[in-house]
């Protein structure tokens, strides 16, 4: 496969077509008899995602993609130089290695990396295109990871691992002993093999869930890109008991928000206000950490209630999420929805409220966009608002 995807015809084919419609191509003709007309559009499609998430193979030459859903699941460049930034030392080995994003990375930092990956035909794909990248120090294995390491004395200063969820895990509830590798079942084992375990989860798992299964945390970094968490990042340390510190980023264009946290800061007591001139929404990868009262604490600013995690303050502070200035504020009933915003153009946010936005816009006709913006939510008082803004940031 790689050979005749590689042919520079082929190749110019690919590139030409970047743009083009999937659907209306495989209805064409293939201009390429010899090569399968299927494979060849893969290699458009899942091209074409790693556009924007991942420039460097982009605009590499001769790289070979995986399926568009493997590309779709790896992690983007941003993310992955986050996580380069975490680890140090001599050596790193990958159980999980998948397309390789993260090891790319890795090798900026680590002497030497390890690059495991159980399908064969993608080791291989990877392998390829870490020699295209001009990069030599990652090691590529094909094979069981777990046996991997059984078969060899060595220690690593890292053991990374982004395991996946089993196709057969049933419900909703996400478990790491439910993915493959079981991290929980063989954490012991790896301890064996390295001092520091970095482990990569989906943004669905919980916490607590995480918590319950792991030991030795030290760090739980929650990462976002354009304020959507796409990653829990979970550092362990061999025989680390300390507290558990809570570590968030939102990646920007222009910037990384951060704000961290020790987790038994949450037993703090934070003070609580009605709206005042300003409003701060905190960013996804805060509202993920559950960080509610440290932020309110660390910032000095009010929370509306407990439950809404909308904080608010007299003086313009710089802040992790979204600013608004308050215009005006005023309860949630008929005559006052009438007055304000009904048939009116405005953004709507709803927090601690029992209706959805959907429902709102329906119920008082109020159209999407604009530069206004109202966030339904529950005051200190337990009485329905409503605080109408323009945003700062």
């Amino acid at each position: 496969m790689q050979d005749s995807i590689l042919h520079t015809e082929i190749q110019a084919f690919i590139n030409n077509n970047i743009n083009a419609s999937i659907s209306k191509l495989a209805l064409q003709k293939n201009p390429f008899p010899n090569v399968e007309w299927k494979l060849i559009l893969n290699q458009i499609e899942a091209k074409a995602k790693a556009k924007e998430k991942l420039p460097t193979w982009f605009q590499a030459e001769n790289i070979l993609f995986p399926s568009k859903i493997s590309v779709e699941q790896t992690s983007s460049e941003a993310t992955a130089l986050y996580k380069s930034q975490l680890v140090s030392g001599e050596s790193l080995i990958d159980l999980t290695g998948g397309f390789g994003v993260d090891d790319y990375y890795f090798a900026k930092k680590i002497k030497s990396v390890t690059h495991c990956e159980i399908n064969s035909e993608l080791s291989q794909l990877v392998q390829h295109n870490f020699s295209q990248l001009q990069v030599s120090n990652i090691k590529c294995c094909s094979g069981d990871s777990t046996t991997t390491l059984k078969n060899t004395e060595q220690k690593w200063d890292w053991i990374y691992i982004d395991p996946s969820r089993r196709n057969d895990a049933k419900g909703k509830v996400f478990m790491l002993k439910d993915c493959l590798p079981n991290v929980p079942e063989n954490l012991d084992f790896y301890f064996e093999k390295s001092n520091a375990i970095l482990i990569k989860t989906a943004p669905l798992l919980d916490i607590s869930a995480g918590l319950s299964e792991l030991k030795n945390v030290k760090n739980i970094h929650i990462i976002a890109l354009e304020n959507e968490v796409k990653e829990l990042l979970w550092e362990l340390h061999r025989d680390y008991t300390g507290a558990i510190n809570l570590k968030t980023a939102n990646i920007t264009k222009n910037a990384v928000d951060t704000f961290d946290f020790v987790m038994q800061q949450e037993m703090s007591y934070p003070a609580y206000s009605l709206p005042l001139k300003y409003l701060y929404e905190p960013n996804s990868a805060i509202m993920k950490s559950g960080g509610f009262d440290a932020i309110s604490a660390h910032y000095n600013i009010h929370k509306l209630h407990k439950h809404s995690h909308l904080y608010t303050s007299d003086t313009l502070i710089d802040f992790p999420g979204r600013i608004f200035e308050i215009n005006a504020v005023f309860p949630y009933n008929k005559t006052e929805m009438k007055n304000q915003l009904s048939g009116k153009q405005c953004n709507i946010t709803t927090r601690n409220f029992p209706e959805t936005v959907e429902n709102i816009r329906k119920k008082w006709k109020i159209k999407d966009g604009g530069t206004s913006y109202s966030f339904f939510t529950t005051d200190v008082n337990t009485n329905k608002i409503v605080v109408f803004c323009a945003k700062i940031k």
